[in-house]
Parts: C-alpha cells; structure tokens; sequence
C-alpha cells in the first residue's frame, strides 16, 4: 500500500516511527527537515498523487486542539484534534483535495503533546466533546497509526471528556478487543449505496460498513449515525428512505446515541479547486449556488433535501437525538 515513506529528521528513533516503518519494509525511506517541504510547496497535483500516495510522519508544533466549527458538536464545549493530514478513502465531496496541495498522507506521530492540549481545554467545565475525523478519517489507517488504540486508553481515565471517533471504516478490531466505554461514540458516515459508488471511492461497501456498525452497537459501543453530506439526486427520497429503513432493520434505534444530517456543502475557494480537478464530476454541475462565502445547493433544493430526510428519520428515533450539522463535509 506505501510504496515511499518521508520521515522528519528529527524523529528517526522515534518508537512509533520505527514501529511505522517495521510494517512497510519494502517502502522506499526518505529524510527530510519539516514535513512541510513535501506537503505544502506548490505546483503539486492533488489528483494525481492520489493515485499513489507517500505516508510522511511528522511532529505537529503547536495547533493539536481546536475548536469546533459553529454548528458541529453535539451540545457543550467541543474541540476537534486531528492526527493525520489527508484520507486514505477518495470521496468527491471531501474538502480537504480543495484545502491542501498534496494528497500525501501526514502522520503526526507526537501523541502526547496531543494528551496535553487535550488536557489544558478539559478544564474544569462540565461535558467537552473532542471529535476526531475531521481532517481524516479517525479509524481507516488504525493498525498503522495505533491512534485509538492509543486514545481510549487517555479517554478511558476521563470519563468527563467525550471523544467522537468519527468515520467510513470498517477497521473496529481495537475497539471490539476492549471493554466499550460511555464516553466515546463511534460515529459511521453514511450514504445512499448508489451515491457511494459515484463518489466515495476506496470506501468500504455499505453492507460491510452497516456491520461494523451493528458489531460495535452488540458489543457494547455507543455508535451514531452521520448522514452528511446529503445529497442530491432524481430519486433521492427513495435513496434516503432505503438508506434508513436498511439502517435501522439491524440497529438497535433505542440504543443509537445520535443522528446528524447536512447537505453537501464547501467553502468557495476549495470547490474552485476541486473542480478544476474534477471538471467532468456531475456533483459540481448540479444545482449550486454561492451563499455566504459556502458552496451548497439551492436555497428551497437545501431545504427540501434536509426537510424530507429530517422527516424520514424522525420516523425512528426521538427528536431529541437529531443533530443538524453545518460543518465542512
């Protein structure tokens, strides 16, 4: 799977970087001062490195906990911390292939000084919620990155802090190997399976995700359920109607700890960038308009979408568990 894998000088003898590397033998090893020098310069093409990408570990100076985007947590304090740069999955929708240049993948290995900001935004408050998956997917590299292996460990002595492992994987062997714990929420990103096979490439198969899902729920795991982004089709009431009703033909809805729901949407300067990736993607011909500095679907289109599929899954669960979310996708 990685063929080069870029390492910051200073970190060679880092434990978690030996361990990284110990999997990939074959991986053609390369030094560099900042990761910065392979990420960030410029002329780079996001889709074409997509085909191929290197892993490149890394320390994160300063930045590991921030807050929340308006919108995005699901009541009280909420930070999101990300560990990784980029997705190993290829979804057209995704935001971070208009955010960043290069479509490597950047492992910051320095888990502990994640602990600590962690810590110092904890504080004395009652329930914070700290959402992982924002820039990544929080469980797709899970037995190369040992990150929630590593973080349910921390969570697991502070039963005040809430951590949203937010994901499109099927990757849930650390958690079924644990006891589950109250404080942590699994959070499974769903489609229709039509619009998962246009546009989320490399991601599992829907029935394959929905069984993740019910494992985790039968062992235990508070899981939720992320319809987002919605989107638009023909036919999207008998997509998200079907969607549902196969979701909750196996989970438990009693046991669901929430659902939340957004329409497609981007800021500006990244859909200008993914479409010129992209010119021939039907989703950035659809009916779009640019309102406050954000990318979505018609203004009555918006709403008829999120009203319908609002309706539909109130149909199973109690209001109070749905969550509308109006963070990047």
């Amino acid at each position: 799977m990685i063929q080069v894998i870029y390492v910051e000088e200073a970190l060679a003898g880092h434990p978690r970087v030996q361990a990284v590397c110990a999997r990939f033998p074959r991986a053609a090893r390369v030094s560099c001062g900042r990761y910065t020098e392979v990420f960030n310069p410029k002329a780079q093409n996001f889709r074409l490195q997509k085909r191929r990408p290197a892993l490149i570990l890394a320390r994160k100076h300063g930045g590991w906990v921030l807050e929340a985007p308006a919108d995005y947590g699901l009541g009280g304090e909420s930070f999101y911390f990300s560990h990784m740069l980029n997705c190993l999955y290829d979804c057209r929708y995704c935001f971070l292939q208009g955010m960043y240049r290069s479509a490597h993948y950047v492992l910051f290995v320095n888990y502990e000084d994640y602990e600590l900001a962690l810590d110092e935004r904890l504080g004395c408050a009652g329930e914070t919620w700290f959402f992982s998956g924002y820039d990544c997917d929080s469980l797709a590299l899970e037995p190369v990155s040992g990150f929630a292996a590593h973080f349910l460990g921390f969570f697991a002595r502070r039963p005040r802090a809430r951590l949203e492992l937010r994901t499109k994987s099927t990757q849930i062997r650390v958690l079924l190997e644990r006891e589950p714990l109250d404080n942590v929420v699994v959070a499974f990103s769903f489609t229709p399976a039509a619009v998962s096979r246009a546009l989320e490439h490399r991601v599992p198969p829907l029935a394959r995700r929905i069984d993740a899902m019910v494992r985790l729920q039968r062992a235990g795991w508070r899981v939720a359920l992320r319809l987002d982004p919605l989107i638009h089709t023909p036919d999207f009431r008998d997509a998200y109607r079907g969607l549902l009703a196969e979701l909750f033909a196996v989970l438990d809805p009693q046991a669901l700890h929430s659902v939340s729901l957004g329409a497609f949407r981007l800021p500006h300067p990244y859909f200008k960038n993914i479409r010129r990736l992209y010119p021939e993607e039907p989703l950035f011909a659809g009916p779009l308009q640019t309102r406050g500095g954000m990318v979505s679907y018609a203004s009555g289109l918006e709403r008829e979408l999120i009203g319908f599929c609002t309706r539909e899954t109130l149909r199973y669960i109690p209001e109070g568990r749905l969550f509308p979310c109006l963070g990047a996708a």
